[in-house]
């Protein structure tokens, strides 16, 4: 039997190097790692937590991918952004701020923005992906996401977490559903666990059937919490992916 290993959420980890503000908000910072050797030549890797949109989940659980990627030679910033149920625009704001500023709030980089989001925020770095790329974007490298919000609001995710997201039935808001958007505008990786019941394949597999160019690596034996656990067997597949883009 499959046990999905929820460790990692509770993780103490060292503390960031910085934190900065890009916004006026106290949910508008982003926590600082700085990459090795190397960093400067390589984009700022904006991590995305989370949490199916939802303010009880920051980014405290991101610290420990966010350390790996640093070692593995990039700058990191694990994003906080305004949760606010059932506005979904604060969100998105929020998202296309931290690509906008972040850059220049930070050192040891090359100047453009990676996203890495997971879940929820997965959904966030796709639908940047659609919009963004005249922002420094260099691509995004969505872990598990709710890339599909139709699909995912019929499996009734987390307690309908969607519709506590968008404060509306998910087909009044097809203009911040990635599967419904645009293509990518940049380069876009998906990687989805065959063993995810947080947020199974199918919402994975309903996105590629309408944007079919995007590139879905699909794990096996792998879950919803393993693409963020640098402990986990699959996690050298997710740095892999991150260099890919970037």
């Amino acid at each position: 039997m499959f046990v999905d290993d929820e460790s990692v959420l509770s993780r103490v980890v060292p503390g960031p190097d910085r934190v900065v503000s890009y916004g006026a908000s106290p949910d508008q910072i982003a926590d600082v790692r700085f990459g090795s050797e190397g960093a400067g030549h390589r984009p700022l890797v904006v991590v995305i937590h989370g949490g199916f949109w939802r303010p009880a989940y920051d980014r405290v659980h991101t610290g420990p991918m966010a350390i790996a990627i640093a070692a593995a030679g990039w700058t990191v910033a694990s994003l906080e952004y305004r949760r606010h149920p059932g506005d979904p625009d604060a969100m998105l704001a929020d998202i296309a701020a931290s690509v906008a500023k972040l850059p220049a709030l930070i050192s040891r980089h090359n100047g453009s923005v990676l996203l890495v989001g997971h879940s929820a925020g997965g959904h966030l770095a796709l639908w940047a992906a659609a919009r963004l790329d005249d922002a420094g974007l260099r691509g995004s490298v969505a872990l598990a996401p709710v890339a599909d919000l139709q699909r995912a609001d019929a499996l009734h995710l987390s307690n309908d977490a969607v519709r506590a997201f968008l404060g509306a039935d998910p087909v009044m808001r097809v203009d911040v559903d990635p599967a419904r958007m645009s293509a990518p505008r940049v380069p876009v990786t998906i990687i989805q666990g065959l063993q995810d019941d947080t947020v199974p394949v199918s919402v994975t597999e309903a996105y590629a059937e309408r944007h079919p160019k995007v590139r879905v690596v699909r794990l096996e034996q792998c879950g919803h919490y393993a693409l963020i656990d640098p402990l986990s067997v699959h996690w050298g597949r997710v740095v892999e992916e991150i260099r890919r883009i970037g």
